[in-house]
Protein backbone atom coordinates (compact mmCIF):
# COMPACT_ATOMS: atom_id res chain seq x y z
CA UNK A 1 0.00 0.00 0.00
CA UNK A 2 2.64 2.22 0.93
CA UNK A 3 5.02 1.20 -2.30
CA UNK A 4 2.10 2.15 -4.53
CA UNK A 5 1.44 5.21 -2.63
CA UNK A 6 5.16 5.93 -3.68
CA UNK A 7 4.67 5.13 -6.88
CA UNK A 8 1.22 7.16 -7.28
CA UNK A 9 3.57 10.03 -6.04
CA UNK A 10 6.57 9.71 -8.13
CA UNK A 11 4.24 9.30 -10.87
CA UNK A 12 2.08 12.55 -10.22
CA UNK A 13 5.77 14.43 -9.20
CA UNK A 14 7.30 13.52 -12.79
CA UNK A 15 4.03 14.44 -14.47
CA UNK A 16 3.74 17.56 -12.71
CA UNK A 17 7.21 18.51 -13.53
CA UNK A 18 6.66 18.32 -16.99
CA UNK A 19 4.03 20.50 -16.97
CA UNK A 20 5.64 22.91 -15.49
CA UNK A 21 8.54 22.40 -17.77
CA UNK A 22 6.10 22.75 -20.63
CA UNK A 23 4.37 25.85 -19.35
CA UNK A 24 8.11 27.42 -18.98
CA UNK A 25 9.35 26.69 -22.41
CA UNK A 26 6.26 27.95 -23.71
CA UNK A 27 6.04 31.26 -21.74
CA UNK A 28 9.71 31.48 -23.20
CA UNK A 29 8.43 31.31 -26.59
CA UNK A 30 5.58 33.27 -26.41
CA UNK A 31 7.67 36.34 -24.91
CA UNK A 32 10.46 35.37 -27.11
CA UNK A 33 8.23 35.77 -29.75
CA UNK A 34 6.30 38.83 -28.66
CA UNK A 35 9.70 40.88 -28.29
CA UNK A 36 10.60 39.29 -31.72
CA UNK A 37 7.41 41.16 -33.25
CA UNK A 38 8.02 44.28 -31.42
CA UNK A 39 11.23 44.53 -32.97
CA UNK A 40 10.35 43.86 -36.25
CA UNK A 41 7.86 46.62 -35.72
CA UNK A 42 10.05 49.42 -34.19
CA UNK A 43 12.14 48.35 -37.53
CA UNK A 44 9.70 49.00 -39.71
CA UNK A 45 8.29 51.63 -38.21
CA UNK A 46 11.89 53.66 -38.42
CA UNK A 47 11.94 52.27 -42.14
CA UNK A 48 8.72 54.18 -42.63
CA UNK A 49 9.78 56.95 -41.08
CA UNK A 50 12.87 57.43 -43.12
CA UNK A 51 11.34 56.86 -46.53
CA UNK A 52 8.48 59.62 -45.24
CA UNK A 53 11.48 62.11 -44.47
CA UNK A 54 13.38 61.30 -47.30
CA UNK A 55 10.17 62.07 -49.31
CA UNK A 56 9.69 65.22 -47.58
CA UNK A 57 13.27 66.43 -48.06
CA UNK A 58 13.14 65.74 -52.06
CA UNK A 59 9.50 67.32 -52.00
CA UNK A 60 11.07 70.72 -49.91
CA UNK A 61 14.23 70.66 -51.93
CA UNK A 62 11.84 70.60 -55.68
CA UNK A 63 10.04 73.43 -54.31
CA UNK A 64 12.82 75.66 -52.57
CA UNK A 65 15.82 75.74 -55.01
CA UNK A 66 17.71 77.20 -52.20
CA UNK A 67 18.45 74.13 -50.90
CA UNK A 68 19.89 71.89 -53.62
CA UNK A 69 23.30 70.94 -53.98
CA UNK A 70 26.11 73.62 -53.28
CA UNK A 71 27.33 74.79 -56.69
CA UNK A 72 31.11 75.33 -57.53
CA UNK A 73 31.91 79.14 -57.28
CA UNK A 74 31.33 80.66 -60.41
CA UNK A 75 34.61 81.43 -62.98
CA UNK A 76 35.06 84.89 -63.38
CA UNK A 77 35.23 86.31 -66.66
CA UNK A 78 38.27 86.98 -69.11
CA UNK A 79 39.11 89.89 -70.74
CA UNK A 80 39.21 89.97 -74.39
CA UNK A 81 41.63 92.50 -76.48
CA UNK A 82 39.03 94.32 -76.64
CA UNK A 83 38.20 95.16 -73.31
CA UNK A 84 42.00 95.58 -72.02
CA UNK A 85 42.11 98.01 -75.57
CA UNK A 86 39.63 100.38 -73.73
CA UNK A 87 41.19 100.04 -70.21
CA UNK A 88 44.68 100.66 -70.80
CA UNK A 89 43.55 103.84 -73.24
CA UNK A 90 44.50 106.23 -71.18
CA UNK A 91 47.99 104.69 -69.80
CA UNK A 92 50.75 106.26 -70.26
CA UNK A 93 53.58 103.76 -72.02
CA UNK A 94 55.97 106.25 -73.53
CA UNK A 95 56.85 108.61 -70.46
CA UNK A 96 57.19 106.37 -67.55
CA UNK A 97 59.81 104.19 -66.47
CA UNK A 98 58.36 101.55 -64.80
CA UNK A 99 56.70 98.22 -65.77
CA UNK A 100 53.50 97.68 -63.70
CA UNK A 101 50.62 99.88 -63.40
CA UNK A 102 47.61 100.19 -61.67
CA UNK A 103 44.16 101.30 -63.68
CA UNK A 104 40.93 102.23 -61.79
CA UNK A 105 38.18 101.61 -64.08
CA UNK A 106 34.43 102.56 -63.48
CA UNK A 107 34.25 98.83 -62.99
CA UNK A 108 37.19 97.64 -61.06
CA UNK A 109 40.47 98.09 -60.64
CA UNK A 110 42.97 96.20 -62.08
CA UNK A 111 47.42 96.03 -62.10
CA UNK A 112 48.77 95.53 -65.44
CA UNK A 113 52.35 93.96 -65.88
CA UNK A 114 53.42 94.70 -69.17
CA UNK A 115 56.81 93.83 -70.94
CA UNK A 116 58.48 97.02 -70.85
CA UNK A 117 62.62 96.28 -70.51
CA UNK A 118 62.92 99.07 -67.61
CA UNK A 119 66.79 99.12 -68.33
CA UNK A 120 66.09 100.02 -71.88
CA UNK A 121 62.98 102.36 -71.18
CA UNK A 122 65.46 104.29 -69.00
CA UNK A 123 67.71 104.36 -71.51
CA UNK A 124 66.00 105.96 -74.04
CA UNK A 125 64.37 108.50 -71.89
CA UNK A 126 67.41 109.49 -70.58
CA UNK A 127 68.14 110.38 -74.30
CA UNK A 128 64.92 112.28 -74.25
CA UNK A 129 65.36 114.31 -72.02
CA UNK A 130 69.28 115.68 -73.38
CA UNK A 131 67.37 116.30 -76.37
CA UNK A 132 64.91 117.93 -75.36
CA UNK A 133 67.77 120.84 -74.17
CA UNK A 134 69.29 121.05 -77.27
CA UNK A 135 68.95 124.23 -78.20
CA UNK A 136 70.01 123.39 -82.13
CA UNK A 137 69.72 119.88 -83.60
CA UNK A 138 66.84 119.41 -81.63
CA UNK A 139 63.91 117.32 -83.55
CA UNK A 140 60.39 118.15 -84.03
CA UNK A 141 58.97 114.57 -83.84
CA UNK A 142 61.33 111.51 -82.54
CA UNK A 143 59.85 108.19 -81.79
CA UNK A 144 61.39 104.67 -81.20
CA UNK A 145 60.03 101.09 -81.27
CA UNK A 146 61.81 98.06 -79.48
CA UNK A 147 60.23 95.22 -80.03
CA UNK A 148 61.22 91.43 -79.65
CA UNK A 149 61.12 90.33 -83.16
CA UNK A 150 59.81 86.83 -82.61
CA UNK A 151 57.46 87.60 -80.06
CA UNK A 152 55.72 90.91 -81.13
CA UNK A 153 56.08 91.75 -77.51
CA UNK A 154 57.21 95.42 -77.05
CA UNK A 155 60.09 96.39 -74.65
CA UNK A 156 60.76 99.74 -75.07
CA UNK A 157 58.11 102.70 -76.28
CA UNK A 158 59.03 106.56 -76.28
CA UNK A 159 59.72 109.70 -78.02
CA UNK A 160 57.64 113.61 -78.24
CA UNK A 161 55.89 115.67 -80.64
CA UNK A 162 56.86 119.35 -79.91
CA UNK A 163 53.59 119.78 -81.39
CA UNK A 164 51.31 118.00 -79.48
CA UNK A 165 53.04 117.00 -76.06
CA UNK A 166 50.07 114.42 -75.34
CA UNK A 167 50.27 112.59 -78.67
CA UNK A 168 52.34 108.90 -78.51
CA UNK A 169 54.50 109.66 -81.53
CA UNK A 170 55.21 105.59 -81.70
CA UNK A 171 51.29 105.50 -82.74
CA UNK A 172 51.04 108.05 -85.48
CA UNK A 173 50.41 106.97 -88.81
CA UNK A 174 51.29 110.17 -90.74
CA UNK A 175 54.78 109.93 -91.12
CA UNK A 176 55.90 109.01 -94.66
CA UNK A 177 57.01 105.73 -95.17
CA UNK A 178 59.60 106.92 -97.83
CA UNK A 179 62.18 104.15 -98.78
CA UNK A 180 61.26 101.59 -95.47
CA UNK A 181 58.62 100.82 -98.41
CA UNK A 182 61.20 99.76 -100.57
CA UNK A 183 61.09 96.07 -97.89
CA UNK A 184 57.70 95.44 -99.76
CA UNK A 185 58.85 96.38 -103.28
CA UNK A 186 61.73 93.95 -102.73
CA UNK A 187 59.90 91.27 -101.71
CA UNK A 188 57.37 91.31 -104.04
CA UNK A 189 60.47 91.49 -106.62
CA UNK A 190 62.16 88.32 -105.23
CA UNK A 191 58.75 86.32 -105.11
CA UNK A 192 57.10 87.16 -108.29
CA UNK A 193 60.00 87.99 -110.54
CA UNK A 194 62.57 85.61 -109.30
CA UNK A 195 65.45 88.19 -108.49
CA UNK A 196 68.37 87.38 -106.12
CA UNK A 197 71.15 89.38 -104.76
CA UNK A 198 73.42 89.19 -107.82
CA UNK A 199 70.62 89.72 -110.06
CA UNK A 200 72.28 92.41 -112.22
CA UNK A 201 70.08 95.63 -112.79
CA UNK A 202 70.27 98.95 -114.64
CA UNK A 203 69.95 102.80 -114.00
CA UNK A 204 70.58 106.25 -115.53
CA UNK A 205 71.10 109.48 -113.58
CA UNK A 206 71.25 110.07 -110.25
CA UNK A 207 70.92 107.13 -107.72
CA UNK A 208 68.82 109.21 -105.62
CA UNK A 209 66.19 111.06 -107.90
CA UNK A 210 63.30 109.88 -109.95
CA UNK A 211 62.77 111.83 -113.19
CA UNK A 212 60.16 110.22 -115.77
CA UNK A 213 63.17 109.61 -118.47
CA UNK A 214 64.85 107.65 -115.64
CA UNK A 215 61.59 104.74 -115.99
CA UNK A 216 62.84 104.31 -119.47
CA UNK A 217 64.20 100.85 -120.11
CA UNK A 218 67.54 101.94 -122.03
CA UNK A 219 70.76 101.11 -122.17
CA UNK A 220 73.70 103.53 -123.49
CA UNK A 221 77.36 104.63 -122.43
CA UNK A 222 75.58 106.82 -119.44
CA UNK A 223 73.39 103.66 -118.01
CA UNK A 224 74.81 102.24 -114.62
CA UNK A 225 74.89 98.29 -113.46
CA UNK A 226 74.16 97.12 -109.91
CA UNK A 227 73.45 94.25 -108.48
CA UNK A 228 70.03 93.98 -106.94
CA UNK A 229 72.06 93.66 -103.54
CA UNK A 230 73.46 97.17 -103.95
CA UNK A 231 71.05 98.72 -105.23
CA UNK A 232 68.33 97.95 -102.09
CA UNK A 233 71.41 98.47 -99.48
CA UNK A 234 72.56 102.10 -101.53
CA UNK A 235 68.46 102.90 -101.98
CA UNK A 236 68.54 103.28 -105.50
CA UNK A 237 65.32 104.99 -106.59
CA UNK A 238 65.64 104.44 -110.47
CA UNK A 239 66.01 100.82 -109.86
CA UNK A 240 62.69 100.86 -107.97
CA UNK A 241 60.88 103.27 -109.45
CA UNK A 242 61.32 100.56 -112.61
CA UNK A 243 60.56 97.55 -110.35
CA UNK A 244 57.33 99.17 -109.33
CA UNK A 245 56.07 100.52 -112.64
CA UNK A 246 57.59 98.22 -115.46
CA UNK A 247 58.11 94.93 -113.77
CA UNK A 248 55.48 94.47 -110.80
CA UNK A 249 52.84 96.92 -112.11
CA UNK A 250 49.54 98.04 -109.77
CA UNK A 251 47.92 94.14 -108.96
CA UNK A 252 51.74 93.20 -107.40
CA UNK A 253 52.31 96.07 -106.03
CA UNK A 254 48.54 96.77 -103.57
CA UNK A 255 48.59 92.97 -102.78
CA UNK A 256 52.30 92.78 -101.29
CA UNK A 257 51.58 95.90 -99.48
CA UNK A 258 48.38 93.87 -97.95
CA UNK A 259 50.49 91.33 -97.76
CA UNK A 260 52.30 92.79 -95.04
CA UNK A 261 49.41 94.56 -93.64
CA UNK A 262 49.00 98.02 -95.23
CA UNK A 263 45.43 99.55 -95.02
CA UNK A 264 44.16 97.05 -92.47
CA UNK A 265 43.02 97.31 -88.77
CA UNK A 266 45.35 96.04 -86.46
CA UNK A 267 43.10 93.84 -83.47
CA UNK A 268 45.88 94.51 -81.00
CA UNK A 269 45.59 96.13 -77.61
CA UNK A 270 47.33 98.93 -78.82
CA UNK A 271 45.24 101.74 -80.65
CA UNK A 272 47.25 102.19 -83.74
CA UNK A 273 47.05 102.12 -87.37
CA UNK A 274 49.48 100.07 -89.60
CA UNK A 275 50.11 101.88 -92.47
CA UNK A 276 48.14 103.49 -95.63
CA UNK A 277 48.84 102.68 -99.47
CA UNK A 278 46.65 103.93 -102.27
CA UNK A 279 47.42 103.81 -106.32
CA UNK A 280 45.91 105.75 -108.33
CA UNK A 281 45.60 105.48 -112.25
CA UNK A 282 48.90 107.41 -112.56
CA UNK A 283 52.33 104.99 -114.48
CA UNK A 284 54.51 107.52 -113.10
CA UNK A 285 52.72 106.82 -109.52
CA UNK A 286 53.85 103.34 -109.24
CA UNK A 287 57.08 104.21 -109.92
CA UNK A 288 56.99 106.66 -106.88
CA UNK A 289 55.38 104.22 -105.38
CA UNK A 290 57.94 101.07 -105.48
CA UNK A 291 60.35 103.61 -104.74
CA UNK A 292 59.02 105.17 -101.90
CA UNK A 293 59.44 108.46 -103.05
CA UNK A 294 56.13 109.97 -102.47
CA UNK A 295 54.37 111.60 -98.73
CA UNK A 296 50.81 109.59 -99.68
CA UNK A 297 52.36 106.24 -98.47
CA UNK A 298 52.59 106.02 -94.58
CA UNK A 299 53.10 103.69 -91.47
CA UNK A 300 53.16 104.00 -87.68
CA UNK A 301 56.40 102.96 -86.02
CA UNK A 302 54.82 100.09 -84.40
CA UNK A 303 53.84 98.79 -87.95
CA UNK A 304 57.68 99.52 -89.23
CA UNK A 305 58.62 97.05 -86.55
CA UNK A 306 56.17 94.60 -87.58
CA UNK A 307 58.11 94.95 -91.37
CA UNK A 308 60.82 93.72 -89.57
CA UNK A 309 59.44 91.36 -87.83
CA UNK A 310 58.35 89.67 -91.31
CA UNK A 311 61.77 89.27 -92.61
CA UNK A 312 63.58 88.27 -89.18
CA UNK A 313 60.43 85.66 -88.74
CA UNK A 314 60.40 83.39 -91.66
CA UNK A 315 57.75 85.24 -93.31
CA UNK A 316 55.47 85.94 -90.17
CA UNK A 317 54.39 89.64 -89.34
CA UNK A 318 53.96 89.08 -85.49
CA UNK A 319 50.86 91.08 -83.56
CA UNK A 320 52.25 93.75 -81.33
CA UNK A 321 51.58 93.61 -77.48
CA UNK A 322 52.53 95.47 -74.52
CA UNK A 323 50.46 93.88 -71.75
CA UNK A 324 51.71 90.09 -70.35
CA UNK A 325 48.94 90.06 -67.65
CA UNK A 326 46.19 91.99 -65.95
CA UNK A 327 44.86 90.91 -62.33
CA UNK A 328 41.92 92.03 -60.17
CA UNK A 329 41.44 93.35 -56.97
CA UNK A 330 41.63 90.14 -55.50
CA UNK A 331 44.90 88.96 -57.74
CA UNK A 332 43.62 86.78 -59.84
CA UNK A 333 44.74 86.69 -63.52
CA UNK A 334 42.32 87.64 -65.85
CA UNK A 335 44.05 88.03 -69.11
CA UNK A 336 47.56 86.63 -69.86
CA UNK A 337 49.19 87.31 -72.84
CA UNK A 338 50.04 84.61 -76.24
CA UNK A 339 52.02 85.50 -78.69
CA UNK A 340 50.56 85.80 -82.28
CA UNK A 341 51.22 85.99 -85.63
CA UNK A 342 49.43 88.82 -87.20
CA UNK A 343 49.61 87.80 -91.16
CA UNK A 344 52.56 85.88 -92.98
CA UNK A 345 53.50 88.16 -95.56
CA UNK A 346 56.38 86.58 -97.82
CA UNK A 347 57.39 82.89 -97.54
CA UNK A 348 60.84 82.01 -95.53
CA UNK A 349 63.07 81.61 -98.37
CA UNK A 350 62.06 85.60 -99.44
CA UNK A 351 62.45 86.59 -95.85
CA UNK A 352 66.18 84.81 -95.99
CA UNK A 353 67.18 86.92 -99.05
CA UNK A 354 65.73 89.83 -97.69
CA UNK A 355 68.36 89.35 -94.40
CA UNK A 356 70.78 89.29 -96.83
CA UNK A 357 69.79 93.04 -98.34
CA UNK A 358 69.61 94.01 -95.14
CA UNK A 359 72.86 92.96 -93.36
CA UNK A 360 74.64 95.16 -96.41
CA UNK A 361 72.39 98.42 -95.80
CA UNK A 362 74.60 98.29 -92.32
CA UNK A 363 77.92 97.10 -93.74
CA UNK A 364 77.91 98.71 -97.08
CA UNK A 365 74.70 100.92 -97.66
CA UNK A 366 73.03 103.88 -96.54
CA UNK A 367 73.27 102.77 -92.67
CA UNK A 368 77.27 101.96 -93.05
CA UNK A 369 78.00 105.63 -91.84
CA UNK A 370 76.31 104.99 -88.42
CA UNK A 371 77.57 101.10 -87.72
CA UNK A 372 81.32 102.53 -88.74
CA UNK A 373 83.26 100.19 -86.45
CA UNK A 374 80.39 97.64 -85.95
CA UNK A 375 82.72 94.67 -86.71
CA UNK A 376 85.21 95.38 -84.03
CA UNK A 377 82.98 96.87 -81.00
CA UNK A 378 82.91 94.59 -78.46
CA UNK A 379 79.22 93.71 -78.41
CA UNK A 380 77.81 94.65 -82.39
CA UNK A 381 80.11 92.25 -83.44
CA UNK A 382 78.61 89.00 -81.93
CA UNK A 383 75.22 89.96 -83.41
CA UNK A 384 73.60 89.84 -86.97
CA UNK A 385 72.70 93.61 -87.89
CA UNK A 386 70.57 94.66 -90.86
CA UNK A 387 68.25 97.07 -91.58
CA UNK A 388 66.34 99.74 -94.23
CA UNK A 389 67.32 103.71 -93.90
CA UNK A 390 64.73 106.58 -95.63
CA UNK A 391 64.36 110.03 -95.67
CA UNK A 392 62.30 112.54 -97.03
CA UNK A 393 60.62 116.07 -96.03
CA UNK A 394 56.88 116.15 -95.13
CA UNK A 395 54.85 117.98 -97.77
CA UNK A 396 55.31 121.38 -96.35
CA UNK A 397 58.72 121.07 -96.65
CA UNK A 398 59.61 122.12 -92.90
CA UNK A 399 60.45 118.42 -91.39
CA UNK A 400 62.76 116.11 -92.88
CA UNK A 401 61.66 112.28 -91.33
CA UNK A 402 64.69 110.02 -91.01
CA UNK A 403 64.20 106.31 -90.78
CA UNK A 404 65.98 103.05 -89.84
CA UNK A 405 64.13 100.29 -89.45
CA UNK A 406 65.83 97.16 -88.39
CA UNK A 407 67.41 93.78 -86.43
CA UNK A 408 69.83 92.51 -84.21
CA UNK A 409 69.99 89.40 -83.28
CA UNK A 410 72.65 87.25 -81.51
CA UNK A 411 74.99 84.86 -83.57
CA UNK A 412 75.64 82.80 -80.93
CA UNK A 413 75.70 82.49 -76.79
CA UNK A 414 78.14 81.38 -74.49
CA UNK A 415 75.33 79.40 -72.93
CA UNK A 416 73.20 76.63 -74.97
CA UNK A 417 70.56 76.80 -72.92
CA UNK A 418 69.93 80.36 -73.67
CA UNK A 419 67.62 81.85 -76.18
CA UNK A 420 69.13 83.86 -78.73
CA UNK A 421 67.76 87.23 -78.52
CA UNK A 422 66.67 89.36 -81.54
CA UNK A 423 64.81 93.03 -81.69
CA UNK A 424 62.94 94.55 -84.19
CA UNK A 425 63.80 98.19 -84.05
CA UNK A 426 61.53 101.33 -85.28
CA UNK A 427 62.82 104.37 -85.19
CA UNK A 428 62.13 108.13 -87.10
CA UNK A 429 63.81 111.39 -86.36
CA UNK A 430 62.08 114.49 -87.42
CA UNK A 431 64.73 117.27 -87.85
CA UNK A 432 63.93 120.33 -88.34
CA UNK A 433 66.40 123.25 -89.90
CA UNK A 434 69.55 121.51 -88.44
CA UNK A 435 70.09 117.77 -88.91
CA UNK A 436 71.03 116.22 -85.66
CA UNK A 437 71.65 112.63 -84.75
CA UNK A 438 70.09 110.50 -87.12
CA UNK A 439 68.10 107.28 -86.87
CA UNK A 440 70.57 104.73 -87.52
CA UNK A 441 73.28 106.15 -84.95
CA UNK A 442 69.82 106.13 -82.60
CA UNK A 443 69.95 102.27 -83.42
CA UNK A 444 73.19 101.52 -83.12
CA UNK A 445 73.19 102.85 -79.75
CA UNK A 446 69.94 100.79 -78.57
CA UNK A 447 71.38 97.55 -79.76
CA UNK A 448 74.59 98.32 -77.86
CA UNK A 449 72.72 99.14 -74.80
CA UNK A 450 70.61 96.29 -75.14
CA UNK A 451 72.27 93.16 -75.57
CA UNK A 452 75.36 94.54 -74.03
CA UNK A 453 72.95 94.15 -70.42
CA UNK A 454 71.85 90.80 -72.09
CA UNK A 455 75.47 89.66 -72.69
CA UNK A 456 75.67 89.98 -68.83
CA UNK A 457 72.60 89.24 -67.36
CA UNK A 458 73.76 85.20 -69.89
CA UNK A 459 77.13 84.97 -68.49
CA UNK A 460 75.36 85.14 -65.05
CA UNK A 461 73.53 82.64 -65.48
Amino acid sequence: MKENSWRDFQSKYIVKKRKKTLFLKTIKTIIGSGVLMLLIAGVLFLKNQASENKDAFHETRKEDPAQSEPQAPEKKSLLSKVQLKDIISNTNFTHTDKNVFSVDAPEASYKITTSIDIYLQKYLLSLLDRLKQLTRGKPQRIAFVVMEADTGKIIAMTGFDLDNPDANPCMESDYPAASIFKIVTAAAAVETLGYTPQTQLYFNGNKYTLYKRQLKDVKNKYTSKISFSRAFAESVNPVFGKIGKNYLGKEKLESYAAAFGFNQVVLSELPFASGEFKTNSSEYHLAELGSGFNTDTTISPIFGAMLVSAVVNSGNVMLPSIVENVTDSDGEIIYKNEKATYITAIKSETASTMMQLMEKTVSKGTARKSFRGFSKDKVLSTLVIGGKTGSLYNKGNTVKYDWFTGFGKEKKTDNPKATRKKIALSIVVGHRKYIGTRAGTYAKMILKQYFKKNTADTAQL
